[in-house]
């Protein structure tokens, strides 16, 4: 078990706390409570909860009625999945991919050459083949023109490109529908996590921060929904008279164990210190915080996902109240992402 897996599991055991409150709820947007403007503080929260809630609709594909039904605190299932999480008994948690440790390490070495690179990608068949479909998607496409190989994929995308093909390369699979049931689900939650994704490694860029970190870091929550939803319904199954679990009940679980699913994906595949300390400040921003790429990212993400999409929606002129943007940039941003999310709807 890894040091941060152990000093989870390890908090949870000494304390032994109940699992907490049905209607205590951790959030997937939290903006920085400021002293000095403690009215605009709550404004922005309640800016957060409405597209939080819009987005849940539209990931699970249902109405917001059906995510407000109240639970009873001593649910079974969120108890079984609490207890799984904190005590490292996840069946879902996805492995850390064997090649990756290797790119990783080349990935940061400023030092490597496009061949050593080729090469280490070469050796795992199935993520050449990953790497190739996702460099030709619209998120990361350059041209008109297919590429059609990794060394061309790297002299085109360069080593910054290249990088952020790989971690979408690594996950997708991992968000591959694996039955009718989630396949809506899976589809939209990835659409939704490349979006954010691509968001947060813009916003860094503009920054001057390490846009390849950020872009890695916004694609793990829509890999812990995945696996939370799974881990959801092996519980459900398990337990007599269960059934699947329904709109309300993957909502709460994803809401309450969300960051702690991100944590835990990190500390699987042994992601450097900086991942988990990007994680944290998006899930507990400290006042007056100033590096907000992450949360800004995942909120103009979700919203232009929800905008392609024809839903529900933050409006436009409160964007601003929740991130900190100038109007420059948040458009630069939205015009960059309206751009790939658009050539993915016609391909």
């Amino acid at each position: 078990m890894s040091g941060f897996l152990s000093w989870i599991a390890g908090f949870f055991k000494k304390a032994e706390p109940p699992p907490p409150p049905v209607s205590s709820e951790a959030r997937l947007f939290n903006p920085a409570k400021t002293t000095e403007q403690d009215k605009a503080s709550e404004n922005a929260r309640e800016l957060t909860l409405q597209l939080e809630e819009n987005l849940f609709c539209w990931l699970l594909d249902t109405g917001p009625s059906n995510l407000r039904a109240e639970l009873d605190p001593s649910n079974a299932a969120l108890q079984e999945l609490h207890t799984r999480l904190t005590e490292s008994k996840m069946e879902e948690v996805p492995r850390r991919p064997m090649t990756l440790p290797m790119l990783m390490k080349a990935l940061s070495d400023e030092g490597v050459d496009r061949h050593k690179l080729t090469q280490i990608i070469l050796g795992d068949p199935a993520l050449t083949d990953q790497i190739l479909q996702v460099a030709n998607s619209p998120y990361f496409r350059t041209g008109d023109y297919t590429i059609e190989s990794v060394d061309q994929a790297v002299f085109i995308l360069g080593m910054d490109g290249i990088r952020n093909v790989i971690a979408a390369a690594v996950m997708r699979p991992m968000m591959a529908a694996r039955n009718s049931r989630e396949a809506l689900f899976a589809q939209r939650a990835w659409i939704w996590g490349l979006t954010c994704a691509r968001a947060a490694e813009f916003i860094a860029k503009l920054r001057n921060e390490d846009a390849s970190a950020f872009f890695t870091a916004g694609l793990l929550p829509a890999l812990s929904y995945i696996t939370i939803r799974r881990e959801l319904q092996r519980i459900c199954r398990a337990q007599a008279g269960a059934g699947e679990p329904d709109a309300a009940l993957i909502r709460h679980a994803l809401t309450r164990y969300q960051w702690v699913a991100c944590q835990l994906i990190a500390s699987e595949w042994n992601l450097p210190p900086k991942y988990h300390a990007y994680l944290m400040m998006a899930e507990r921003p400290a006042p007056e915080q100033e590096q907000t790429t992450l949360s800004d990212g995942i909120v103009v993400g979700s919203r232009e996902v929800l905008r392609h999409a024809h839903q529900r929606n933050l409006p436009e002129e409160d964007l601003g109240k929740i991130v900190q943007l100038t109007p420059e940039q948040t458009r630069r941003v939205r015009a960059a992402l309206k751009a790939g999310l658009s050539e993915g709807a016609r391909g």
